[in-house]
């Protein structure tokens, strides 16, 4: 479940949120008094969570609704009609087996990204950042890199290509990046992460390939 759990549901949830600080700004000029907007990450992240709990728990049960049977272990191809349980050493049968097991978010193999996180961390973070350098230039890349820039992270993207969004249109890669930048977000292009290392301060030092050194108090790594 890389969708619900850990990708597009929890990740929207995260747009949406990170949206209200502009909707805030807008409320003025449509003639509404608002105070000033506070935003806590903590309950932002919890309900998020909470969200993909329950509809999680909801496919489970409409599996069991649908007596299929769910065996919570790990299964390794025997043969082409075989897998067996390594948890419970028991095969099971049948006439046709279709593996669809999803996969995990990449680490690269910068020196020093064991200091960094993925996507899949982000969901979880303990507190919001001060300031992020977002390695990678595709749409996860990017739409983490507004919904923290949204909910007022400092926030870098770095890529080694030249506009944003390889492969899209290049209208689309322009416009985007263009609009990316003039909301605050700093893009800098034909440079990758070459390394990271830790600071007394608790923040990290990024220095890229072309020379160029960041300090972040958090690196994402969202290269695909």
């Amino acid at each position: 479940g890389t969708c619900v759990l850990r990708g597009c549901v929890p990740k929207k949830l995260l747009v949406y949120g990170s949206e209200f600080a502009q909707h805030f700004r807008d409320a003025r000029g449509y003639g509404w008094s608002v105070g000033e907007p506070r935003f806590d990450w903590a309950t932002l992240r919890d309900h998020v969570q909470a969200e993909v709990n329950r509809l999680s728990g909801l496919y489970s049960s409409n599996l069991a609704a649908a007596a299929v049977d769910v065996f919570d272990d790990r299964a390794v191809l025997v043969d082409p009609h075989t897998v067996r349980l390594t948890g419970a050493d028991r095969r099971i049968s049948a006439e046709r087996i279709l593996v669809a097991v999803g996969g995990h978010t990449l680490r690269p193999s910068t020196p020093g990204q064991e200091l960094g996180i993925t996507s899949t961390d982000a969901f979880l973070l303990e507190a919001l950042p001060a300031s992020i350098v977002i390695a990678g230039g595709g749409y996860i890349a990017l739409e983490f890199a507004n919904i923290f820039s949204g909910l007022g992270v400092d926030t870098t993207v770095v890529y080694r290509g030249e506009p944003v969004l390889r492969g899209f249109d290049q209208d689309i890669r322009v416009h985007v990046q263009t609009e990316m930048e003039r909301s605050g977000v700093k893009i800098v292009c034909s440079g990758k992460i070459g390394e990271l290392a830790p600071l007394p301060s608790g923040r990290k030092l990024v220095t890229l390939s072309n020379g160029e050194r960041l300090e972040a108090d958090q690196v994402m790594g969202a290269v695909g």
